[in-house]
């Protein structure tokens, strides 16, 4: 009798075993809403358009994908919205600007927030941004730049990427920068730019529209990554190439090491753990998919270093371990 009882505890927990799995398999997503943290007609915004139109496959369901814009706050809105009233169920996700990292990173009174406490969903590409001039300006080089009595740069609000960009030229370089906040995205950005109430800007050199290159309507003036960016005529120079100091070397990596995760997707660290797999798994598949390989070549959408949300993770961990030095140094070049 006990060798029988026995038995049936062996079979049962073997059978408990193969169960646990299979029931994580068997969840069905029927909505999945991609919330962007932006205006429409954006970078983060475009991506996101073209992730909404492979991501389906690749989820247990064939869900509906929804893309929602929630701007505000330099996007810090629409990752708050995770924690607050957003369904927990894996149904919502969020593209936010990774600006909102170092900030929470260098104003932490302010965010309340780490990112370490979300769950990394991936990311599709890192962010290669660059500074530039409109061409009526007749600033044509890093030198004019610096010789310029005032250069006007429009952002959304303090601690989003191009504010941290303007703020890092004003302040580690002593670029006579004017930050002008208040634009609700890239799009509203660049539209002042065009009606000459801006002298130029800082951005992912991939969201200026095509014909501003073509037409060389823009000029750049500095990238923040050593790496050739896509589209971008050689020459352009590198910021950390123009420090001396090692300090602010170490201080500029820190401020664009958000760059990395440069289209981020996150979601609530409330979903249960085995819809952030499928999550993760689905994202995973969507961004290698080919029909949305191609549609981002075909837009001039860069997709380099994209990560999966482990990686994604481990890069957000680095940068809430940077020594305290160099924190408070970081604070007071984007301040």
């Amino acid at each position: 009798m006990r060798h029988a009882i026995c038995g049936l505890l062996a079979a049962s927990a073997i059978s408990l075993a193969i169960a646990a799995p299979a029931a994580a398999q068997s969840y069905q997503f029927k909505t999945v809403n991609l919330v962007v943290g932006a205006t429409p007609g954006g970078g983060y915004d475009t991506y996101t358009r073209l992730l909404a139109r492979s991501y389906a496959q690749y989820l247990p369901g064939n869900p509906t994908i929804i893309v929602q814009n929630m701007p505000g706050s330099g996007s810090l809105k629409a990752v708050l919205y995770l924690d607050t009233t957003a369904p927990k169920d894996g149904s919502v996700i969020t593209a936010f600007n990774p600006g909102v990292i170092v900030e929470s990173l260098t104003a932490p009174e302010k965010i309340k927030l780490k990112l370490s406490d979300v769950a990394w969903i991936g990311s599709i590409t890192a962010d290669l941004r660059a500074c530039y001039a409109w061409h009526a300006t007749g600033v044509k080089t890093w030198d004019d730049l610096m010789k310029r009595a005032n250069f006007n740069i429009g952002t959304q609000q303090t601690g989003s990427s191009s504010y941290n960009n303007a703020a890092t030229l004003k302040n580690l370089y002593g670029a006579k920068i004017k930050i002008i906040t208040g634009y609700p995205g890239s799009a509203e950005e660049r539209l002042a730019i065009e009606r000459g109430e801006l002298d130029g800007g800082c951005g992912a050199w991939s969201s200026n529209p095509p014909n501003w290159l073509t037409e060389k309507k823009i000029t750049p003036l500095v990238k923040f990554t050593p790496d050739a960016i896509p589209n971008l005529q050689a020459g352009v120079p590198f910021a950390g190439d123009l420090l001396k100091n090692d300090d602010d070397k170490t201080v500029l990596k820190l401020l664009t090491a958000a760059d990395r995760v440069g289209r981020p997707y996150i979601a609530s660290k409330s979903v249960p753990a085995d819809r952030i797999a499928l999550l993760r798994k689905g994202f995973d598949g969507a961004i290698k998919d080919a029909q949305f390989v191609a549609e981002a070549a075909k837009a001039d959408l860069p997709l380099v270093g994209s990560l999966d949300g482990a990686s994604a993770a481990k890069i957000i961990d680095e940068i809430y371990n940077a020594p305290p030095r160099l924190i408070e140094k970081a604070k007071e070049t984007v301040r």
